[in-house]
């Protein structure tokens, strides 16, 4: 995953000491030899298994897992990094593991059956009481579970409460009054309004049109202007899609509050489960729930269907350096759409232009920060799981050794996350790419200062992980636009897509059933 090896920059701007670290993420170079280069050679030789999946990540995890409890053993998973999880891969140290990316999943709502069906075998649901889920308490997220440091102390939760005016209070009461509403209605067709999986959510008109503009549209229309409440929906849309209530649509806003409907025993649907690494903790149980060989630094360089049935894959391996042949029945495709559009050229012409046309996916800058023991505090509640700053340069930072149960730590790991902001995508993707890790030590240490006065002297070592792709945007008119629809269909009945990005939202749970639906057409084209 990295991108740079060690960088102990020195000459810091009046750094009092040098901040060890490495940048680390997606291999963007040898991505950008799949962008770049239009002459690879064919294969030399061929290896044949009867499904093949393309990508790594949670979704296509979740394929291989179903395809064994289908009794599909004869499977290849290819994954372009040195290892498998995607966006939810972790690390850690002598002080605890912590993410480089997702770090937390919400209380499920109680019909996606598989999907609990997969927590209990992760021992995250330890049984059911009076026919509701008991959660692991190790694994609900500790109190204090939220803080937001505005107008010079750190309050409770994250909703701005402390110092703002009653008008402000009163438009933030409504917002909750109106998506409360939307959490509870069902459309003509019988659907929730708002659900996960997206495509279980109703499709009547009243709802689907919500998707044709902004959130901030929608704000407008219902007159929520309350700078406290904008600041709030706009840390939401950015912590789940890394783009503002002016970018994305009303519909994926709305759905960002109301399609949370889980019930426990022990817990409430606003409640998360977290570990401290992360959802790397969901990814462990992932591969040890699957029967597929896993084959990393792979780069999938093209697909074409065969005139048998079946179909060949060539590929890059990275370490040898040698191109690489496949032949299966079977191929699930778990990449995004703008990898998809270049590997698939033979197979479908038009995926390029209609990726690039209605696909725009955020970048994001993840940095795990070892922190010894004494850092300083502002005034407020103590330390949380998860730490924001009202109008920070970021969004603040969870602790990673907040679910330890140890009465004391010799230090910390902090994780802290940006998401990329600029004039387009690609420009935030470049200039990320252009960064030191000096520069970005810098500007994690100014955003938190404000907070955390000593965090230099305290910082032991920080490790960037930059994401280009990390999660599909959901723009107007994507998630109930035609296009998503296109992307999501099979090809020839033998090739088969599982991304979050055709599931319109980048959560854990669409990559999970992405991964299932996928497996479920396989089993059926393979007459099991």
């Amino acid at each position: 995953m990295a991108i740079s090896g060690g960088a102990t920059l020195a000459g810091a701007c009046n750094r009092k000491h040098t901040i060890p670290g490495s940048i680390l993420g997606a291999n963007a170079s040898v991505g950008h030899l799949l962008r770049d280069n239009n002459s690879w050679n064919p294969p030399d030789t061929f290896e044949d298994f009867e499904v093949l999946i393309l990508g790594g990540g949670i979704s296509g995890l979740s394929a291989a897992m179903h395809l064994k409890s289908y009794g599909i053993n004869n499977v290849l998973l290819l994954e372009l990094e040195n290892t498998v999880g995607g966006n939810a891969v972790s690390g850690g140290n002598e002080y605890s593991k912590y993410p480089y990316g997702a770090h937390y999943i919400p209380i499920p709502n109680n019909e996606l059956i598989e999907y609990m069906a997969f927590l209990e075998q992760a021992n995250v649901i330890t049984g059911y009481k009076n026919g509701l889920p008991v959660y692991n308490e190790l694994y609900l997220c500790h109190a204090p579970e939220y803080r937001l440091y505005i107008n010079g102390k750190w309050q409770d939760g994250i909703v701005p409460d402390f110092g703002i005016q009653p008008e402000d209070q009163q438009q933030i009461t409504s917002f909750f009054k109106i998506v409360a509403k939307y959490r509870r209605e069902k459309g003509h067709d019988g659907k929730d309004a708002f659900s996960i999986p997206v495509d279980t959510s109703s499709q009547d008109a009243q709802y689907v049109q919500l998707d044709s503009i902004t959130f901030k549209e929608w704000l407008n229309n219902h007159k929520l202007s309350s700078q406290p409440l904008l600041w709030y929906l706009n840390y939401c849309t950015l912590d789940d899609f890394g783009t503002s209530i002016d970018s994305i649509s009303a519909w994926a806003g709305i759905h960002y509050f109301a399609c949370r409907k889980g019930k426990a025993s022990n817990a409430h649907y606003e409640d998360v489960l977290t570990w401290e690494e992360g959802n790397g903790f969901l990814v462990a149980h992932l591969i040890a729930q699957i029967n597929a060989t896993i084959r990393t630094n792979s780069l999938v360089i093209d697909v074409t269907l065969l005139g048998d049935g079946g179909l060949q894959v060539s590929y890059w391996d990275i370490q040898k350096k040698q191109i690489k042949g496949i032949r299966c029945k079977q191929c699930i495709v778990a990449t995004p759409q703008f990898i998809n559009s270049i590997i698939l050229k033979s197979v479908d012409d038009t995926r390029r232009a209609d990726a690039q046309r209605f696909i725009e996916y955020s970048a994001w800058m993840v940095a795990n920060l070892k922190i010894k023991s004494g850092l300083e505090e502002r005034k407020g509640v103590p330390m949380s799981w998860d730490n924001i700053i009202y109008n920070g340069n970021g969004l603040g930072y969870v602790d990673a050794t907040h679910q330890q149960i140890a009465l004391s730590n010799p230090g910390k790991n902090l994780t802290y996350y940006k998401p990329l902001l600029a004039n387009s995508n690609k420009e935030a993707r470049t200039t990320a790419l252009q960064k030191t890790h000096e520069q970005w030590v810098d500007e994690i240490i100014t955003d938190l200062k404000k907070v955390h006065y000593n965090i230099e002297e305290q910082l032991q070592q920080v490790d960037v992980s930059l994401w280009g792709h990390a999660m599909v945007q959901p723009l107007p008119n994507w998630i109930w636009g035609s296009a998503r629809t296109r992307f999501q269909k099979s090809i020839d009945g033998r090739l088969h897509f599982a991304h979050t990005d055709i599931a319109g939202i980048s959560i854990f749970e669409e990559a999970f059933y992405q991964g299932l639906n996928a497996a479920k057409k396989v089993k059926i084209n393979m007459n099991i």
